[in-house]
């Protein structure tokens, strides 16, 4: 006998997987705790499988809850289709989408970007959450975000990744630290300094210690932090060295608060978008994938000046 699901159990399933717990989905979908719990077990018995994994309060999708979400979330997705199609013009765009990005992109590109679109579609609701690189991997890999924008390359197999648009890291100095005033740096400046960087973690920090490792030399970390203006904080202070996007210090280089300092380093990175092969990628999904892709073509991605 087929399975007799109904569209609230396939609501609740994409909930539960988004959110994690069954209040959480519940107050998403603004139903009551008892609601969404019964329709969770009506659709696992429907299908005479469990779905999800069951550790402490935390549900967490199985093998075939993982497999299944995509189908869930397509046909979801088809349905709000045919509703809007009936109430509003053909061709606008509606749902949500879940956004992890890495600190320098969530903070320097995106804001401005989701904005334009969210002005050209504004039935359309974009969440954007800021994780380190490692974090947002995670996060795409757990199906807990539709699409990933990280600082380097994505090297999960697991996921799939295209470089989107280049960054220049720069270190940078408070005019007062004893080694602003040479010019540059040297490879024995750049081995004995102190350094403030970022968290392990982080693309900023990874892309800073290769090329350290590239001219044989391990940094001296004096102190690390989880954010560019702590960062800034830090090395204006005359704590060390920091090395950070040029995004994230235009502004301190233009007003003279901190100067960059040339080096043998190579600073080079490229910024990626991230996502999971098995997670469906609804006409919004598609739409913003292609915004982002013109917007790096049209060189609205602010990528630093060299």
């Amino acid at each position: 006998m087929t399975p007799q699901v109904s569209f609230r159990q396939l609501q609740v399933f994409a909930a539960v997987a988004r959110r994690g717990t069954v209040s959480g989905a519940a107050a998403e979908l603004a139903l009551s705790q008892s609601a969404t719990s019964q329709a969770l077990s009506d659709l696992e018995r429907q299908l005479g499988m469990a779905l999800f994994e069951r550790p402490g309060r935390r549900l967490i999708l199985n093998d075939l809850g993982r497999s299944l979400l995509p189908r869930a979330e397509e046909l979801l997705d088809g349905l709000a289709g045919f509703v809007a199609a009936a109430r509003e013009p053909e061709g606008e765009l509606r749902g949500t989408l879940g956004i992890s990005a890495s600190a320098t992109v969530g903070t320097y590109l995106l804001p401005g970007l989701v904005g334009r679109f969210s002005e050209a579609h504004p039935h359309a609701e974009l969440r954007l959450g800021l994780r380190n690189t490692h974090e947002v991997v995670g996060d795409v890999l757990r199906l807990e975000a539709d699409l990933g924008l990280i600082e380097g390359e994505c090297r999960e197999p697991a996921l799939v990744s295209e470089p989107w648009c280049e960054d220049r890291l720069v270190v940078v100095a408070a005019p007062g630290h004893p080694l602003a005033s040479g010019g540059g740096l040297e490879d024995g400046d750049l081995a004995e300094a102190g350094w403030i960087l970022r968290e392990p973690g982080s693309g900023t920090r990874e892309v800073f210690e290769q090329a350290m490792r590239d001219l044989g030399l391990t940094p001296r970390v004096r102190m690390a932090l989880g954010q560019h203006e702590a960062i800034k904080q830090a090395v204006l202070a005359g704590l060390g060295l920091g090395c950070l996007s040029a995004l994230s210090v235009a502004g301190e280089l233009e007003r003279g608060e901190l100067v960059a300092l040339d080096s043998a380093l190579v600073l080079r990175r490229t910024f990626s978008l991230v996502w999971h092969p098995d997670r469906y990628r609804s006409p919004l999904w598609q739409a913003f994938k292609v915004f982002l892709v013109e917007c790096r073509a049209e060189g609205t991605s602010r990528e630093p000046p060299a």
